[in-house]
């Protein structure tokens, strides 16, 4: 028999063999495992906020109750579609009530009717309006930030209630009564219904009552002051240059104003009484910055003035609202303690700003290093200039260290668009990390192509 025969006779027996087996049922035991829960190591991606109106001008009317710290406001919000044709306003309002909303007509107010829900104002319309109709709303509101149920922050802004009172009822004598506002993230929703987005911007007109012993600010320009039977002042102010709602602010308080000029622009600096004879020490460079990045960038400074104001209990360290830039009390020293150090970085910073981040805006806050890493930078071009490479590179030394020790638990890349939540895009990959990309891009495509226009 040959190998094929066998192998054939093999397999044939083999097969008979298993045909003739009894089978037998094995029994099977089961167990049932916890759930696995699988989740992506952030969130949804964030894209932009999707644009269906666009606004146009927000003019405000408030005054404030500093025992109960609430603020009434009556907001005029002119707004048109974007694109398609709209029926709704939807606008953010945090912790607000309403005592009326209306469409401003040419015959007067016409009421809406409105829903209120996890913060959003939604006001349905009188009719749908396409793009190139605008039209104005009329919302008589109450704002009470200290009796928001959730208050968030971050690293680098710690609160986000965007009002704030201080020393309401004047029993601390160590503190100035004051109110101040904070508006980025998306804090200015608190104090006054808006499109709480980066991606929108609009002019603005706020007129603010206090008490006449009170110094008033806000973006812009003071167009009119006028005294009130009661005892009051009604001071208005108007920026004609759209911007981001979160740039928008107000400060109130037994302010000195000390006055200083560039070009035809007005610079004034607010401070504590007893700091007004400091003022220049702390804030005399100002005029000199405003000069320099005008001429570094190749384009004036483009806001109608330039006010810094230094507030106490702050939750940040400055923040670059347009025009009126606002500052923690640490900036206040005395010419003693100055010696010391000074603050002029931050201040550079934040005029650095002006350009970067107020004039060109980011489109949402996946894009916040474009603010912050220009802003960073801006301190190294004004050292740089004002006292020398040296000085400059220790800045950004500074900046490199902070961002390495960051880097450490944290990694992520400088535009990101997954994050947990918006305020964690204030870190040291946006500020530090960027300040240094952008002046190892200076370096490689020289002074020339990064400088020049």
């Amino acid at each position: 028999m040959n190998f094929t025969k066998a192998l054939f006779a093999a397999i044939i027996s083999i097969a008979l063999l298993s045909s003739c087996k009894t089978t037998q049922k094995t029994p099977v035991e089961t167990h049932d495992l916890p759930a696995i829960e699988v989740k992506p190591p952030y969130e949804d991606y964030r894209a932009s906020n999707t644009i269906l109106n666009d606004l146009q001008h927000t003019k405000l009317k408030v005054r404030f109750d500093w025992n109960k710290k609430y603020l009434y406001g009556i907001a005029e919000v002119t707004a048109k579609p974007y694109f398609t044709s709209v029926n709704t306003l939807i606008l953010n309002a945090r912790g607000m009530d309403f005592n009326e909303v209306s469409l401003i007509t040419d015959t007067g107010r016409k009421k809406l009717t409105y829903s209120y829900q996890n913060d959003s104002l939604t006001i349905n319309l009188d009719r749908f309006y396409n793009r190139t109709e605008t039209y104005t709303v009329y919302i008589d509101y109450i704002s009470k930030p200290d009796e928001l149920k959730n208050i968030g922050g971050s690293v680098a802004i710690n609160s986000d209630k965007g009002l704030y009172f201080v020393n309401a009822d004047g029993k601390n004598p160590n503190k100035p009564r004051q109110v101040w506002t904070q508006g980025e993230t998306q804090s200015n929703s608190v104090w006054f219904p808006t499109i709480d987005s980066p991606n929108q911007n609009m002019t603005q007109e706020i007129s603010i009552t206090v008490d006449s012993s009170f110094v008033t600010l806000s973006n812009g320009l003071m167009t009119s002051s006028v005294k009130n039977a009661d005892g009051t002042r009604t001071d208005t102010w108007k920026q004609s240059l759209p911007a981001a709602p979160y740039l928008t602010m107000m400060a109130v308080s037994n302010f000195k104003v000390v006055k200083d000029r560039w070009r035809n622009i007005e610079v004034n600096y607010y401070v504590d009484p007893e700091y007004e004879m400091y003022a220049k020490d702390i804030f005399g460079n100002v005029p000199e910055i405003l000069d320099f990045y005008s001429r570094k960038l190749g384009v004036d400074y483009p806001w109608e003035k330039s006010s810094h104001v230094v507030v106490h209990d702050y939750v940040s360290g400055a923040m670059e609202n347009t025009s009126a830039i606002l500052y923690g009390e640490f900036l206040q020293r005395t010419k003693r303690e100055l010696l010391d150090g000074t603050s002029e970085n931050t201040i550079a910073h934040e005029i650095f700003h002006h350009w970067f981040g107020d004039y060109v805006t980011c489109e949402s806050w996946s894009n916040i290093p474009l603010n912050e890493s220009f802003a960073t930078y801006g301190e190294y071009l004004w050292d740089e200039y004002k006292y020398g490479r040296e000085e400059a590179d220790k800045g950004g030394m500074d900046d490199l260290n902070q961002y390495l020790a960051e880097a450490k638990y944290k990694q992520v890349d400088l535009i990101r668009f997954h994050y947990n939540a918006r305020e964690d895009m204030f870190d040291r990959h946006s500020y530090s990390k960027g300040g240094r990309v952008l002046h190892m891009l200076r370096k490689y495509v020289g002074d020339d192509a990064f400088l020049h226009h």
